[in-house]
């Protein structure tokens, strides 16, 4: 389904490996009104760190996060948390304090938000990291819902985009809205968004037209 090749360069010739920190965030579709975000992070050690001998990497951390998401609110309907693996006896004394994510939004003001509630002695340091990279995930996976929907209708995503009326366009930005300087509030993609224009097409989306060998004038109807 997707690549599983590794995304973190080979390791260099002559070094000890220390440590293995793993992020993978993965954003479902419920129905036309609610997304699942999954998060787990990972930590280990290599072969024989702690235990002389021993042939098997230790894992030490691993937590996993399900939060059920309204669409298009964007806000957290529900929140589980589990530890797969801890180091001491009262880690899992925390997870309860996580409830607390329901009822936030997890696009606008997510990051501040977060460390707010749960940074520090407030929570579990993997638990809060893990959460801080499934966010953006979420607002990368708005525009698939969308274009999701769309396919769903017939219609393609550009179709669909071109007759939002000015509020439902808004609505659609707002979790893009400040995250980078390409989406910046006064910035020119932004303009262009809001005013329905159109949009650049992404490098990744031109470069598979091209290598699929579709026309220009067709990629509008492919999107």
């Amino acid at each position: 389904m997707f690549r599983s090749d590794e995304i973190i360069p080979p390791d260099p010739d002559g070094l000890e490996v220390l440590h293995d920190r793993e992020y993978r965030v993965r954003a479902f579709r419920i129905s036309s009104e609610r997304i699942l975000i999954r998060g787990a992070v990972r930590d280990q050690k290599p072969p024989g760190a702690y235990l002389a001998g021993d042939p098997e990497p230790l894992t030490m951390h691993h937590m996993v996060v399900d939060l059920t998401v309204a669409f298009p609110s964007m806000v957290i309907e529900s929140a589980e948390v589990v530890f797969e693996a801890h180091p001491h006896t009262t880690c899992i004394d925390i997870v309860p304090t996580y409830q607390g994510l329901v009822g936030l939004s997890i696009t606008r003001g997510f990051t501040h938000k977060v460390r707010e509630l749960f940074g520090g002695p407030r929570g579990c340091t993997h638990t809060t990291a893990l959460l801080l990279a499934m966010g953006p995930v979420a607002t990368q996976c708005s525009w698939s819902m969308y274009a999701a929907e769309a396919r769903r209708e017939g219609r393609s995503f550009m179709e669909s985009r071109a007759e939002m009326t000015p509020e439902q366009r808004e609505m659609a930005l707002r979790g893009n809205l400040n995250t980078c300087h390409v989406w910046a509030e006064d910035g020119e993609m932004m303009a262009t968004a809001r005013a329905g224009g159109q949009m650049e097409t992404m490098l990744q989306v031109k470069q598979r037209f091209t290598d699929l060998g579709v026309p220009e004038e067709e990629w509008a109807d492919r999107m």
